[in-house]
């Protein structure tokens, strides 16, 4: 599954193989520059110093900690959870994915007729910090509570565990077995993060076992504690973690607003913070004395979500309107001046510019068409009243609804509001807190437009189903914010992921994409670098595209 950021925050999103070392962009002393497909200081563990502290910067404080409940799909939960939780596989970073030792000895295909079949081996070594052993039982009850036969459980996404069978013990409680009713391809994407079976055993727990809680872990790290007044989430060292010794004595991350994270990294407070695609920023924490900017193609896209839920956007026509009316490329202009990035305009919702099965299907709706724009305003009844438009007696203006503090949000805001207003659209600009951005605004469908991040998985159909995907029973939308789709496009991804091949799958997979543009849900904008400014000292981790930080590997060199 995808994850969100804002501003710099992101929510999931899918992509495609990364195919080499991306492109090569000139800065502005005329130099090339090599776009790395990872940039994160690789150091063997005999080169990375034992015990310290490492302060990790982040902008949002999360609630949820289940980060397959619809409101803990956020990229800053993941990034803390993923050095305390299972997953069963990991990419490197060329996308290409192996099992994760330390919890899963090997997992395949074992059958395909008349079933597929896959049989994991689960390492006897993992347990969970309560003592529990890892087993099959967590498995199933994890399938279970995300299969979506119970609309209690609040999931972010039933993609591939809605294609399951059954999940069963296999010749001891260390073997799955897991049979598929329908083909998925994308097997390897579930049960990452795995949680124990008693957070899944109902949906009482599911929701709300892990509200502003993280009761059990199995990693290198456990939880230390929350400090909501200072805002930090203090991770330690697990000496009961049966993998290699975590070389830091603890994390400790720390929330605030985008504006202020640069100002702590700056000032030598923060050893770690992404920067995202801001100037500014960029060029402060490259002039920052023993500090660094790591800099990859990252698997991650910047866009625009419009809620077509909401009254004024329930009309297609309108819907593509607006799109007609923002000038993509601008605003990427906007946003990448000063970063050595290519400006081009993405042009896909699933695949990135480098990667394997991308190709533009935008066509008329994707090009800047101010007088079209018009056209389709006029058509749905959206007369001009002076500067704005209205109809039976309703304006037609736009709650841009943005995280405080991210300066390219509210830029892209303003250079919105200014191209909307020649096609005689109000856009109002609506700051909200950050920690509040995503849980009280955008996955409750309280706003019209918003901009922010989709973070990418080496599962182009699978980790983006879940935003694109129809409404289940009607009304439960999960982590499609838009709140459009069709049965067409459900039909599409479908089609691309239960299928073992992989030309197949790519080629359903821009059918699922032609049918998107036209419905207006997400408009992207462009793939967006990963920058990531460090203490030059610190090892294995920044930029990190594909590649799943190995956590008791990331510590100071010097």
């Amino acid at each position: 599954m995808s994850a969100l950021l804002a501003g710099t925050l992101l929510l999931p999103a899918g992509c495609g193989k990364e195919q080499g070392s991306g492109t090569g962009a000139t800065d502005s002393a005329g130099d090339e520059r090599t776009i790395k497909a990872f940039d994160i200081n690789p150091q063997p563990r005999e080169k990375v110093k034992d015990g310290g502290t490492l302060r990790w910067g982040i902008n949002e404080f999360p609630t949820q900690w289940n980060r397959n409940h619809v409101d803990g799909n956020l990229a800053m939960a993941a990034v803390i959870s993923n050095a305390l939780l299972p997953s069963p596989f990991r990419s490197d970073e060329k996308a290409e994915i192996s099992p994760e030792t330390d919890y899963v000895l090997d997992a395949q295909v074992t059958s395909t007729k008349p079933k597929q079949v896959v049989t994991y081996r689960l390492n006897p070594k993992a347990k969970w910090s309560d003592g529990k052993p890892i087993t099959w039982a967590d498995y199933r009850a994890q399938w279970q509570a995300l299969n979506g036969r119970d609309p209690d459980y609040r999931i972010v996404s039933s993609t591939g565990y809605q294609d399951i069978e059954k999940v069963a013990r296999g010749k001891d409680d260390h073997e799955v077995v897991v049979t598929f009713a329908r083909p998925f391809g994308d097997w390897q994407a579930l049960f990452g993060p795995l949680l124990p079976a008693a957070t899944n055993r109902d949906a009482e727990s599911f929701n709300t076992a892990w509200l502003n809680k993280i009761p059990v872990t199995a990693g290198p790290f456990k939880f230390g504690g929350f400090d909501q007044t200072a805002k930090t989430i203090t991770l330690v060292r697990d000496d009961a973690w049966w993998g290699e010794r975590s070389k830091l004595d603890r994390i400790i991350f720390r929330a605030s607003e985008q504006d202020s994270l640069i100002s702590a990294f700056g000032n030598g407070e923060l050893d770690i913070i992404d920067i995202g695609p801001s100037a500014p920023d960029y060029a402060r924490a490259r002039s920052t004395t023993g500090a660094e900017v790591r800099q990859a193609a990252g698997p991650d896209f910047r866009h625009f979500t419009f809620n077509g839920s909401g009254p004024l956007l329930t009309d297609v026509r309108v819907r593509q309107a607006i799109q007609l009316g923002i000038n993509r490329e601008a605003i990427a202009q906007s946003d990448l001046q000063g970063l050595d990035w290519p400006v081009t305009p993405l042009n896909n919702h699933f695949f990135m510019n480098t990667q394997e099965g991308y190709q533009d299907n935008a066509s008329a709706l994707g090009a800047y068409n101010p007088d079209k724009a018009k056209q389709l305003l006029d058509a749905a009844g959206w007369k001009l009243n002076g500067q704005v438009r209205q109809k039976q007696g309703r304006t037609l203006d736009l709650r841009f609804v943005v995280p405080s503090g991210v300066q390219i949000s509210k830029a892209e805001g303003e250079l919105a509001q200014s191209m909307l207003a020649q096609i005689g659209v109000k856009l109002s600009i609506k700051a909200v807190p950050s920690d509040d951005f995503f849980t009280k605004y955008v996955i409750p469908g309280n706003f019209d437009i918003t901009p922010f991040a989709y973070i990418g998985t080496p599962f182009p159909v699978s980790s983006s189903y879940g935003i694109y995907a129809n409404a289940t029973n009607g009304q439960n939308w999960n982590a499609n914010f838009g709140r459009t789709g069709s049965p067409e496009i459900d039909q599409a991804m479908s089609r691309a992921a239960q299928t073992l091949d992989p030309a197949r799958a790519r080629a359903a997979t821009n059918e699922a994409d032609k049918l998107l543009w036209p419905l207006v849900n997400v408009l992207p904008l462009y793939q967006r670098p990963q920058l990531v400014a460090v203490r030059a000292s610190l090892a294995n981790v920044g930029a990190r595209g594909f590649f799943d930080l190995q956590y008791e590997d990331i510590g100071f060199t010097g």
